[in-house]
């Protein structure tokens, strides 16, 4: 497992758009603007099934999702990673695990990676937030919380950004990268 940090994309970065199959709903494509359209946020994830950080923090991210959806946040989870040296990260598991946890969200496949790259994702979880303009507002971790830490899982800096959005105001520009495995890149697909 190589620990890699997001990189800190700029704020203010427009939100890359996407149409990416969801296997949960047979490949069903779901796009930035269905994610986002008409949401006062827009919470974009990297994840995948296998990377233990990931695991970590699904049961937060779930719960998270379930409450600001209702505020009117917009969720989505895109795994990039490699199926051929991950297989565990291919399109069967995803429908397996999303259902299995219940995500409250879409967990999309990026199978040619040219997402992940688009969003300068770098690693597993990664989360980019974007305001009602779908401008870059917040990136970085969702709190201090990492596997075996004993910091507790709370969401804190993810909810902290999502706070001011919904209150009209700008979350915090001094932001914590946040870290997990790297993503699994294609031979040849790696970012500079």
């Amino acid at each position: 497992m190589a620990l890699t940090p997001s990189q800190m994309v700029p704020l203010g970065t427009p939100a890359p758009d996407f149409s990416l199959p969801e296997p949960l709903q047979r490949g069903r494509a779901v796009t930035l603007d269905e994610v986002a359209g008409g949401k006062q946020a827009t919470v974009v994830m990297f994840v995948c099934n296998h990377c233990p950080f990931v695991v970590h923090v699904n049961p937060e991210l779930v719960r998270l999702a379930k409450e600001y959806g209702a505020k009117g946040v917009g969720f989505v989870a895109i795994s990039s990673n490699s199926v051929e040296t991950h297989p565990q990260d291919g399109p069967d598991a995803m429908a397996a695990q999303a259902a299995a946890l219940d995500y409250p969200f879409p967990y999309v496949y990026d199978e040619d990676q040219s997402v992940a790259r688009a969003y300068d994702a770098r690693c597993t979880p990664d989360f980019f937030v974007y305001d009602v303009d779908r401008r870059l507002a917040y990136r970085g971790q969702l709190d201090g919380s990492r596997p075996g830490n004993q910091v507790p899982l709370d969401g804190h800096d993810l909810r902290a950004a999502l706070d001011a959005l919904l209150a009209g105001s700008r979350p915090a520009a001094d932001q914590v990268p946040s870290v997990g495995c790297n993503i699994k890149w294609r031979p040849g697909n790696t970012p500079a």
